[in-house]
């Protein structure tokens, strides 16, 4: 058994049968998640579930590869951002005190030199970052953070779109016979997809900031180490395009509440699930189609890494064109007013 399918196994066996303990341990410390204007479950669901992502993830882990210092550093920030989560699922921490987490988390990573310190200049070779990798690093590991934050709206959709950005990851580390990613990403998408059976609609617990926070930050921590092998490939251009779908969802909703004067981190309910189920779609079909969406994203992650710069370059403009298209007929880009953050 190649030790990548042994690590997604490992993480998938352990996440699905971890995850219903998970549950009955949220729900004797009171993370339950109670509806509100923004959210669309009706009755009080337990969160938390992130933990049983988490465990898994780490036994797959500590199972199938050694521990170097740069893997170290990952589990170690993986652990704080677990804890950030965790947390604010039992007691709703503040915006600030929430992303000053995230930042200290994304720190981590830097005093365990797992940076970005290359990218790649389109009309030439790479570009060496110096000092500029630490800033450049923490926003990206906070943006992705974030981005899985912000998402994890409707049952499995986080789960779902983050199990095929770490299949993406897979198959291009796979592709590049870079295995530390390979191993790393097939225990995120063993763990993420284990729990999924569990969050799926009808949902029996949520992931929560624990899940959201904590997938988010290893993605962006898994691409960071791609870094050794192509700047270009794995640690920004694949994450990026298989993480489209949540990416171009936030950047919607910052030029949405921008563009009508509300705060950008007001709640709404202006993101692409909201709409697609104003539209008369039911939970299960927004989130297959946003699966759908998710797959054809990863596949031109996959195609970038085949082609020239310049077919790359046309195959971004069009998803880009695409997505504005889409937003404007679905109507993203409109005001719905904000809500009170729970």
């Amino acid at each position: 058994m190649q030790i990548y399918v042994f690590a997604f196994t490992v993480a998938l066996i352990v996440a699905y049968f971890i995850t219903p303990h998970v549950k009955d341990f949220a729900i004797r410390a009171g993370a339950l998640d109670a509806p509100d204007a923004r959210k669309v479950h009706t009755r009080p669901i337990p969160r938390m579930g992130g933990l049983a992502i988490y465990l898994a993830f780490v036994l797959a882990v500590l199972a199938s590869m050694h521990i170097s210092h740069e893997i170290a550093g990952l589990l170690v920030g993986g652990t704080f951002i677990l804890i950030v989560g965790i947390i604010d699922d039992m007691k709703q921490l503040s915006a600030k005190t929430k992303l000053g987490g995230q930042i200290i988390a994304a720190m981590v990573l830097v005093l365990f030199n797992v940076r970005i310190e290359w990218i790649t200049n389109p009309f030439g070779d790479m570009i060496y970052l110096h000092y500029w990798s630490i800033p450049l690093t923490v926003l990206w590991v906070v943006g992705l953070t974030n981005t899985l934050n912000l998402i994890d709206g409707l049952d499995g959709l986080a789960a779902g779109v983050s199990t095929i950005a770490s299949v993406t990851i897979l198959l291009v580390a796979l592709q590049q016979n870079f295995w530390t990613v390979a191993i790393l990403t097939a225990a995120l998408a063993g763990s993420a997809l284990g729990f999924l059976q569990h969050n799926f609609n009808p949902a029996k617990i949520f992931m929560g900031d624990t899940g959201s926070m904590f997938l988010g930050y290893m993605l962006a921590a898994v691409s960071i180490l791609g870094t050794v092998k192509s700047a270009a490939t794995i640690a920004l251009v694949v994450p990026i395009v298989a993480l489209g779908l949540p990416i171009m969802d936030t950047a919607f909703a910052i030029i949405r509440r921008y563009t009508n004067g509300r705060p950008i981190f007001k709640p709404d309910k202006g993101h692409l699930h909201h709409r697609l189920l104003e539209m008369g779609l039911t939970q299960k079909q927004a989130v297959l189609l946003m699966y759908v969406i998710s797959g054809c994203l990863g596949l031109s992650a996959i195609a970038l890494t085949e082609v020239n710069k310049g077919y790359g370059a046309l195959i971004i403009l069009f998803l880009l064109a695409l997505a504005f298209f889409g937003a404007k007929k679905v109507g993203v880009l409109k005001d719905t007013g904000s809500l009170r953050s729970n």
